[in-house]
């Protein structure tokens, strides 16, 4: 093969992954915007979760988010635990006691509500996913547990090349996508007709989502001097939602420090003992 058939090739092929990342494709049509990429303390090979924003974002979720939205494989514990919000044993027992959990059967064989314990899992909003529809107009609020992990987009290429490579992979899509979202509501443009029971999203799949803006400036009181904005809320409780997808995400980034710390020495061991043994012998 010629050089001249080689670059049509390869021109071709750039074209064609450039018409696959583009907006138009990647978004089938609709207006959706590709989420912003925002600064996140816990991002990076060094990132550690900011103990004050996870505070933050609890009470966002605790007050907003808790009424529609279950985190039902946290446990209250969880949240005095290292690398964590890291609330005190004594405010976790008192939290906890807030809340009601069934348990039983007891001696006669019956169900009862107790008040939670540090142990118990956050108790859902709805007993089943028919009472959560029938609550919210037939939606189904998603659990949000694993929801900062499970959600994602397509950065196009370039970027998504490196995404492929071990160490370079940008591993912060699924927050985000739920800030940019949280973020995302507006009017809508004059030519998208948004049905009744629905909003329009500029960040959401085709626009609509049935979920109510769930944010307003004001809306949580913080005691730390934060801002009371959307955009502070929606940072916050995104950060809090991670750590709760991944709660050991610091201790995991600390091992592998340490296995790379130990990588580099042991090879800096076998260059100079390499150096030692072979320094007198010709080549």
């Amino acid at each position: 093969m010629t050089r001249r058939p080689i670059l049509a090739f390869l021109s071709g092929a750039a074209l064609l992954l450039a018409a696959f990342a583009s907006p138009a494709f990647a978004e089938g049509g609709h207006h959706e915007k590709k989420p912003e990429v925002h600064s996140w303390s816990f991002a990076g090979f060094f990132g550690q979760y900011d103990k004050a924003q996870l505070r933050r974002g609890f009470k966002v979720y605790k007050e907003v988010c808790s009424t529609c939205h279950s985190i039902k494989m946290l446990a209250f514990r969880n949240l005095s635990q290292p690398g964590g919000p890291e609330f005190t044993e004594k405010e976790v027992a008192t939290l906890a006691a807030t809340y009601k959990v069934k348990d039983g059967p007891n001696d006669a064989g019956e169900y009862y509500d107790r008040p939670a314990r540090p142990s118990d899992r956050f108790p859902p909003p709805f007993a089943n996913e028919q009472a959560a529809r029938a609550a919210m107009s037939g939606a189904y609020p998603p659990d949000m547990s694993v929801l900062a992990k499970a959600r994602g987009y397509g950065r196009g290429f370039p970027t998504f090349l490196l995404d492929a490579l071990p160490g370079l992979s940008y591993q912060e899509h699924g927050v985000d996508y739920i800030a940019s979202l949280l973020e995302g509501y507006t009017d809508p443009p004059h030519d998208v007709k948004v049905p009744e029971g629905q909003y329009y999203n500029a960040y959401m799949s085709g626009n609509r989502i049935g979920m109510p803006p769930p944010l307003s400036d004001g809306a949580v009181t913080y005691d730390d001097g934060a801002p009371q904005t959307v955009d502070q809320y929606s940072k916050d409780v995104t950060a809090f939602l991670m750590w709760v997808a991944e709660p050991h995400l610091e201790a995991r980034k600390h091992i592998g420090q340490g296995v790379v710390a130990f990588l580099i020495v042991f090879a800096l061991l076998l260059y100079f003992t390499k150096r030692m043994i072979w320094r007198d012998v010709a080549h």
